[in-house]
């Protein structure tokens, strides 16, 4: 075998889930055993055999990208609880294996594969996929370009032929709860908790309980990236709409007129809350040049 060959070869052997007791698993799907595999691709040293060497590999795979998953989605985690998210972690990892050399990327698949595996979610479907949305927006909003921003004071040149470019780390999201104040209640606990026991031990975060779960409410959200850390923030139905069919490149008057009331009246007294919505959208740095 060449060298990609014996990669290829070693990393089928390795992404194979662990053993419940953690270890390397004595076949592979197809049957082969994996100590004759492992003698076939790496040489026994005086210490390990082929399959012990083989077996450190398997585990620090698994060890790192579970603990990668973990630190992404630490809210889903609590909603559903420790075990069930491990089951989960695994179940989609074996699915969708890294294909990045970046562990950002791990999670870019799990809103679509629990779309697929609904029952990794039993009895939060709606809201697991509304916290995964959100913990994944904000990956994603930490890590995208932002482009020069148009100034407060350029307000006051728009016409209804302008069209914006929203920046690309704002992230809208059109959500079914309101996750954004679980997972800030969550994060809230987590820090204290990693205070009061930086002594003691490494805090393990438990599951929410049934009782203090959201209850369904209609939310609209903006996520986005200041000064290098990631907010979100609520918006109203109408500014959401607004926002997000100018971020289609729609023209300001068009997104005005499919976004707003269209009596007279009604969008007479929208006048000024416009004004201040696209001063607030500019202060915060959500609208490009």
């Amino acid at each position: 075998m060449n060298l990609q060959q014996i990669q290829r070869a070693v990393f089928e052997v390795i992404r194979q889930p662990l053993t419940e007791s953690q270890g390397i698993r004595p076949r592979l799907p197809d049957g082969r055993s994996t100590r004759k595999v492992a003698e076939a691709l790496i040489k026994p040293n005086d210490r390990l055999t082929s399959r012990e060497r083989l077996e450190i590999y398997n585990q620090q795979y698994w060890f790192r990208i579970l603990d990668s998953l973990t630190e992404d989605f630490p809210g889903l985690r609590s909603l559903i609880g420790q075990r069930k998210f491990e089951k989960l972690a695994i179940a989609y990892l074996t699915e969708c294996p890294s294909e990045s050399f970046n562990l950002r990327n791990l999670g870019s698949r799990l809103e679509a594969w629990l779309r697929q595996h609904p029952e990794f979610l039993p009895g939060v479907e709606c809201l697991g996929l509304d916290t995964v949305r959100l913990e994944w927006a904000q990956i994603e909003a930490f890590d995208e370009l932002e482009l020069p921003r148009i100034a407060t004071h350029q307000m006051d040149k728009l016409s209804g032929d302008t069209v914006f470019r929203l920046q690309p780390h704002l992230h809208l999201l059109d959500l079914s709860y309101p996750v954004d104040d679980l997972i800030l209640r969550e994060s809230t606990e987590a820090r204290h908790n990693m205070v009061s026991n930086a002594v003691s031990e490494f805090p393990r975060r438990t599951k929410i309980r049934r009782s203090s779960l959201p209850k369904p409410a209609k939310v609209y959200l903006a996520v986005y990236r200041l000064e290098n850390t990631v907010y979100f923030k609520r918006l109203t139905r109408d500014a959401f709409t607004l926002l997000r069919t100018l971020g289609r490149g729609t023209p300001l008057g068009k997104a005005l007129e499919a976004s707003l009331p269209r009596a007279p009246r009604k969008l007479e007294a929208y006048r000024a809350q416009i004004r201040k919505w696209f001063e607030t959208w500019s202060s915060l740095g959500w609208l490009a040049k």
